[in-house]
């Protein structure tokens, strides 16, 4: 299988997994919140987002109606978004590809 092609295949897997990941953190806070115990801290939730959990995260959102209304949150959430999916664009173009390439090679 080429590199491409492998690339493709693992950044599903992390996207999923992330994701899933993702789900279940909104999920455990969104059940603390309303049995007013700890909840998960906000910057957990933006940093499972920037690293690939955002599909996830959107679909927690809609699921259970959280954290949709707090506009600082949802800027920095969506902040999160843009660069996960400007990191994303660039691995995938050819240039980006043959970079991260380079760099799996010197490891």
């Amino acid at each position: 299988m080429a590199f491409y092609e492998s690339l493709l295949l693992w950044l599903g897997v992390l996207y999923s997994a992330a994701s899933l990941l993702t789900i279940l953190a909104y999920a455990r806070d969104k059940s603390a919140a309303i049995r007013h115990r700890r909840r998960t801290a906000e910057n957990t939730l933006h940093t499972l987002a920037l690293l690939g959990g955002w599909p996830g995260a959107l679909l927690a959102q809609r699921l259970w109606r959280h954290k949709t209304q707090k506009q600082p949150f949802r800027m920095l959430f969506w902040g999160t978004v843009i660069i996960n999916s400007g990191v994303l664009a660039w691995l995938l173009s050819p240039n980006g590809a043959a970079s991260f390439q380079e760099m799996l090679k010197d490891l």
